[in-house]
């Protein structure tokens, strides 16, 4: 593989457009890998995006790294490499006996584009003012976006990359009802607004519910001088809300520990069509978690407290399934931006009736023994298990 990390070292790093790698020998490991110039504070880095199943993982690559990143995927994991760099297309095709073929070939220039964020992907484009934006102090009335809230300009992009996805799951006859759980100042509360009902056109009510009077009280006359008819605040608490009986999109951004819990029940009653959360402080488990087995990793607290964090996710996904739900754990952001920033996304299941599926623990078959003993052997008895399962004395 020399050949081929000799290939890689002399890629001058100011022409790579774009790496993609693909063709994978374990599906299981990733399936595709991509790989683009960024500069991220006047500093050129290579952003690496892994694609595994589902997920999606993004990591930041110094250019000193990036050649022995790129030969170890080629010899470890892929067959096939496609190179662009301005003047230049590379292909690289390994054998199943390990042999290296490099093809290249003359293109037009064409200058990379090193932003860390490509504008022309996003959903609500720079330059292209949007009112809500401007009175949350995220763009100019030009439309520029605000340097220092840059990120959250991002923030909002991408949530609505997930909101566009789930599009066709809601319904198209009625109004679609959905509920913001923990809403805070609310940007993209009032982004899911803008989006489906400005841009989309759809006929929605959104509720967004906060414990924070002054904030409810903020965005209540934000709404009102946008004139977004079809959006309010409510100041409460997430457990005790009722005031709905059928919801269609249950958010929950960065909900607290078991508050998170709260909107997934609730959501499951509803019948919700999709869920949206974005768990914050996952403290219940740490405080739980025993596991002889495991006591080399856990008794150093903050490895004990991420396993915890990411335990609590992987279990509500699972009790979501166990549901009804199609779920994914998905990259919300940039985890340079901020660790809390994995999503969970349900989609309910075709055919589901709506409502709690009642079922005591142990009920017979293999995935629900096999989610029960995941919770005997880590001796955790989270929130939401409480919340949607019936005690079995059995």
């Amino acid at each position: 593989m020399e050949k081929l990390r000799e290939f890689f070292r002399q890629l001058p790093d100011q022409n790579i457009i774009q790496i993609t790698l693909s063709n994978t020998r374990d599906a299981a490991r990733a399936s595709k890998v991509k790989v683009r110039p960024v500069s991220i504070r006047g500093r050129v880095c290579f952003q690496e995006t892994l694609y595994l199943g589902k997920q999606v993982f993004h990591r930041n690559l110094e250019k000193e790294e990036l050649a022995g990143r790129l030969t170890e995927y080629m010899e470890c994991l892929f067959r096939q490499g496609q190179i662009s760099c301005t003047g230049l297309e590379a292909t690289i095709l390994v054998s199943k006996k390990g042999s290296v073929s490099i093809k290249t070939k003359k293109q037009e220039n064409t200058a990379p584009d090193m932003s860390h964020n490509r504008s022309r992907r996003y959903i609500l484009p720079e330059g292209e003012p949007v009112d809500f934006l401007v009175s949350l102090g995220v763009q100019t009335p030009q439309g520029q976006v605000i340097r220092a809230k840059y990120d959250k300009f991002r923030q909002i992009n991408r949530y609505l990359e997930f909101i566009e996805d789930v599009c066709d799951k809601l319904p198209a006859d009625r109004t679609i009802r959905i509920v913001d759980f923990g809403c805070g100042k609310s940007y993209l509360t009032f982004a899911m607004y803008y989006y489906l009902h400005q841009k989309k056109g759809r006929d929605i009510q959104v509720t967004g519910l906060d414990l924070k009077a002054d904030v409810i009280r903020h965005c209540s006359e934000l709404a009102e001088r946008l004139r977004y008819d079809g959006l309010r605040f409510e100041q409460g608490d997430i457990s005790n809300f009722q005031d709905a009986e059928q919801v269609d999109v249950v958010v929950s951004l960065h909900a607290c520990d078991k508050a998170t819990d709260y909107a997934l029940e609730k959501a499951v009653k509803w019948g919700a069509s999709v869920i949206l959360a974005v768990p914050c402080c996952q403290h219940e488990l740490n405080g739980q978690i025993r596991c002889t087995s495991l006591r080399p990793v856990l008794r150093y607290g903050v490895i004990k407290e991420r396993m915890a964090a990411l335990i609590t996710d992987a279990l509500r996904a699972d009790m979501l399934e166990d549901q009804g739900y199609e779920v994914q754990i998905l990259e919300f952001i940039d985890m340079e931006h901020t660790p809390k920033n994995l999503m969970i996304r349900a989609v309910k299941s075709a055919g589901i009736p709506d409502g709690i599926r009642i079922r005591p623990k142990h009920s017979g078959a293999e995935e629900d023994a096999a989610f029960w003993r995941t919770m005997e052997f880590l001796h955790v008895d989270p929130t939401l298990k409480e919340l949607l399962y019936e005690e079995d004395d059995h």
